[in-house]
This record gives C-alpha cells, structure tokens and sequence, in this order.
C-alpha cells in the first residue's frame, strides 16, 4: 500500500512494464471491484498488462506515473486511440487513476496536468475523457482543468444492479497548428 506524502515529495515518471505493470493492475482491479470507474465486471489477470503495455508502445502513448520518494507508484495516467479510423488521428481518449489511499491529495490533477502538457507536445488537439456520470470527483477534476460537458449517454452500461449513464468532456487543444489529411 503506498505510503501518505506530502506533494512536494511526488515525482512523475513514464512507468514502464517491468516496474509498473505490477502496481497499475492494482489499481486497476481495485477501481474494477469497489467503483464504476471502470465498467470491467472482474479484476484483470496479470498477464492482462503485457498487452496493455503492448498498446501503449505500439501507439507512442504515454503512461505518466506519480510516485511518492521510494519510488511507490501512488497513481498513472495514459491515453490512447479515441476510435480507429485516421480522421480520429488527432483526438485521444484518456484515464488517469489514483491509489484509493491516495485520492484527495491533487495527484489526479498533477497527472491531467502533464498528460495536457505531453497532448500538446505530440500535436494533439481533443483530448476525450469518458466518466460514469455518478463521479462527481472525476468531473469536477476535468471542468477544473477546463474540459467541457460534450453529452451523455443514459444507461450505456450495467453494473452492481443498476445502469449507469456515461458523460463525455472534452478539452480542444491548439495543436496541431497545420492539421493534415492523410
């Protein structure tokens, strides 16, 4: 379990497999069984995080991890494609988890806040957020970070008995300043 530490102590890190496929499960399977921050019924098998891991790096997508003075991974974030047509090759859809010990501390912004800088740098221009429309915490973070409210979709999924409703924010960057087709 990481360890409670003050913001000036957190470093962010590109994870990587060997060292974070590990932790990033966790928190993965945590969300998995006690949220609906993810829509996954049961926790993922380790053997899960090789392709995972695969997809990042197939895609030159970053997976940004903060991590507390001895290295202890406290929560990550990452994108990937939004859909898989080359018209979409400007726009991402991301997630950022952190530790359930580790919430409340503004480490989900400090992730957002450097997978915008990283968008940026690699000429994105919509970065997607899809959010279980129940997580207060999860859209407050985004429409802080300037992310607006694009749509709901009621009922799209079904856990713990019940349906729950998607909403989709967005956040348009300025990049690419000379879009291409192609």
């Amino acid at each position: 379990m990481p360890s409670s530490t003050t913001n000036n102590e957190i470093r962010l890190i590109d994870c990587n497999e060997a060292e974070h496929a590990a932790p990033i499960l966790d928190i993965l399977n945590e969300a998995i069984v006690n949220s609906t921050a993810l829509y996954d019924y049961v926790p993922r098998p380790p053997q899960a995080m090789q392709a995972w891991f695969a997809t990042k790096r197939a895609g030159g997508f970053p997976v940004v991890g903060a991590v507390d003075a001895s290295g202890t991974l406290l929560g990550f974030a990452s994108w990937g494609a939004f859909r898989a047509f080359p018209a979409y090759k400007y726009t991402v859809e991301h997630s950022v988890y952190v530790h359930h010990t580790q919430r409340g501390r503004g480490l989900g912004k400090l992730l957002m806040q450097e997978l915008i800088r990283r968008a940026r740098q690699a000429q994105v221009h919509v970065l997607v957020a899809c959010i279980d429309a129940s997580n207060g915490a999860s859209i407050d973070l985004h429409q802080r970070l300037g992310f607006t409210h694009s749509g709901t979709f009621p009922q799209a999924g079904f856990k713990f008995g019940r349906w729950l409703d998607v909403a989709f924010y967005q956040l348009t960057l300025e990049t690419p300043l000379h879009p291409v087709d192609g």
